[in-house]
């Protein structure tokens, strides 16, 4: 077996292959392919499917009520990507130019977060932003900073902290990676070569660092766009994202095939929004 084995790698890769390849099939492959079938079937009367095929559900996706509210989950998702990034890249670059030491403890401190349930730290999000109740305004209130409560919950603005805090760690760690690859000696080289402090980093450490800025917005935007737990809670139920009206299909409408044609239109086009960023970002990793 071991001979026949090293006569033909390629039997042997596709056997080291199999079991990740039978666990995405049934674990991830099979749900989307039932999701995708019933997006074209018909709810029953009562909630359940009837198994009759139809076009109904992804007319009804791109009604102004449901259409409309996904290009806002897009536009906040654009945003916690943006924020992140721009609070993301300052910190990765400070951990990746300190001590080993350092690094280690720092990237520690980054972590501790999750080791606690999301959920939870949503929640005391919620203890700090409530209008009335709220700690950053009681605060504000009393110190007379201000007059009157500030409206820091039940809006967009809550919902964008939210995910800019859960999400903030997931956009470091890959930038944090690529600057530290980086080799100091290029950026020595460009400063022998009286480059400046800005051309440095636009010319050797941007170019440099850019699969990881792209590796970690794409890993905000995704979730971010999805999201429902966090508008949920901070948006108080009146600021809702596309993953709220599709998690009302399931558990409150009972309309499985209306969710699934909203599922389906999401990933096809997060898929086509992630090819184009990749395609446009390694145009201007190359141009530059």
């Amino acid at each position: 077996m071991q001979q026949f084995l090293r006569r033909h790698p390629a039997v042997q890769a596709w056997l080291l292959l199999s079991p990740g390849g039978l666990f995405l099939s049934v674990f991830f492959i099979a749900p989307l392919f039932i999701v995708l079938i019933y997006s074209f079937l018909q709810r029953g009367t009562y909630g359940g499917v009837v198994w009759q095929f139809t076009f109904e559900n992804f007319r009804r996706v791109f009604d102004p009520l449901y259409f409309n509210t996904f290009l806002r989950s897009a536009y906040i998702a654009i945003l916690t990507t943006f924020f992140c990034l721009l609070l993301g890249y300052p910190l990765a670059y400070f951990i990746a130019s300190r001590s080993p030491r350092t690094r280690s403890l720092m990237l520690l401190a980054l972590m501790i977060p999750f080791w606690t349930n999301f959920l939870i730290r949503t929640y005391a999000w919620l203890t700090l932003l409530r209008t009335n109740t709220g700690l950053i305004n009681t605060a504000l209130l009393s110190l007379g900073v201000i007059a009157a409560p500030l409206p820091l919950f039940g809006n967009d603005f809550a919902i964008i902290v939210g995910l800019v805090y859960g999400w903030l760690p997931v956009m470091v760690l890959p930038i944090y990676a690529a600057l530290d690859r980086l080799d100091p000696s290029l950026i020595e080289a460009a400063r022998d070569l009286y480059a400046s402090s800005a051309q440095v980093f636009r010319r050797v450490i941007w170019p440099l660092s850019l699969p990881g800025v792209v590796a970690g917005s794409m890993l905000v935007f995704i979730p971010a766009l999805g999201s429902f737990v966090t508008p949920a809670i901070l948006g108080g139920g009146k600021s809702l994202m596309i993953g709220n009206i599709i998690s009302n299909q399931f558990l409150a409408a009972h309309d499985w095939p209306f969710g699934s044609a909203l599922s389906m239109l999401m990933m096809t086009l997060m898929l086509l929004g992630t090819l184009y960023y990749f395609r446009s970002t390694l145009k201007a990793e190359a141009d530059a």
